[in-house]
């Protein structure tokens, strides 16, 4: 099965529309709302087949772009070993992957820290040599991990030249984001140049029905040039049939009776709503079983109108809201 492409930024690489993220693949806990029912043999051996076994299903599917960081747990690990047993060409795949965040919750579904985040010129040389390791290829993309304002590190001037070097290596420089102030936070680095070239060659954001604010600065980085990969498109199981909260039950029925309208599931509606967006070049899936994989993909089929729009625009939170909401939901 062949999937849309599209050319990633200013970039030579072309990349699927559709990505695999692999947060929910290489640890046991993740804040996924069924996470325990996808994952339940958290033995690592284990853990690494079924990894393979969702790489395989998104390989069948098309998908050509995977996502991994150092603080999911052994995701670089799984991706490489994934590589290297399909005997899969390294130019038939482009990888991304993050640094920032250190895993700490030690193989531990329930701990008391699960990562550490650290955005330090001695993390990123440290995780850059890791991910080299660990993953057994050079990424062709390489992320800040949730770069916030706060964090400090788009000030940073010696993280800031360390990634410049990688770039002038040949690896692109992203930032992933997150929390209520995304939008300030890529305003800001669009800003941030070295030797007169703008150092960041994509934005991983997230953006779905419910968190919709950064769509304007979304515009603006597409226009500069920017790759923008949308994470959380199905905003951590929120979207899906599998968000049985009693005070989501109203929006619940308007995302069921549009996709019994598209012929469609609700996943796969929350995932055609960003690929109908034209500033947006990936949307991830983050399924954790093959399963769920095979229903994300099918929203290429979905005929995503101005209807659904319209329809269901009333989703939509307030930034402070959806981010107080998501930092309720527990790791299982």
């Amino acid at each position: 099965m062949s999937l849309p492409t599209v050319k990633f930024g200013k970039s030579a690489y072309e990349v699927t529309r559709m990505g695999l993220g692999l947060a929910a693949l290489g640890r046991p806990g993740y804040i996924t709302l069924t996470h325990n029912e996808d994952i339940s043999d958290y033995d690592v051996a284990e853990m690494e087949t079924h990894a393979h076994a969702v790489l395989d299903s998104a390989w069948h599917a098309g998908i050509r772009y995977f996502d991994a960081a150092r603080s999911y747990g052994k995701a670089e690990q799984f991706l490489g070993s994934w590589l290297r047993s399909r005997e899969i060409d390294r130019s038939e795949v482009i990888i991304g992957s993050k640094w920032g965040y250190t895993y700490t919750a030690d193989w531990q579904v329930k701990a008391e820290t699960h990562e550490v985040k650290e955005h330090s010129l001695s993390v990123l040389q440290r995780q850059w040599a890791e991910t080299l390791s660990f993953l057994g290829y050079t990424p062709n993309l390489y992320q800040i991990h949730s770069a916030t304002l706060d964090s400090g590190v788009l000030d940073n001037r010696a993280v800031l030249n360390e990634l410049g070097k990688l770039k002038a290596g040949g690896t692109l420089i992203g930032l992933t984001l997150s929390g209520a102030n995304q939008s300030q936070t890529l305003e800001k680095a669009l800003g941030v140049m070295m030797d007169g070239v703008r150092l960041f060659d994509s934005v991983q954001v997230t953006w779905n029905l419910l968190e919709r604010s950064t769509t304007a600065i979304l515009r603006e980085a597409r226009r500069l040039g920017l790759a923008v990969i949308v994470k959380e498109a199905v905003a951590n199981g929120r979207l899906t049939s599998s968000n049985h909260e009693q005070d989501f039950q109203s929006q619940m029925q308007l995302l069921k009776t549009e996709a019994t309208r598209l012929g469609t599931t609700i996943d796969a509606l929350a995932l055609a709503a960003v690929l109908a967006q034209e500033w947006a070049t990936i949307v991830l899936s983050g399924a954790a079983n093959s399963q769920h994989l095979e229903a994300n993909v099918k929203a290429f089929d979905v005929r995503w109108d101005e209807i659904a729009e319209n329809a269901l625009a009333s989703l939509e939170e307030m930034p402070e809201a959806y981010w107080a909401e998501r930092s309720q939901l527990s790791w299982n």
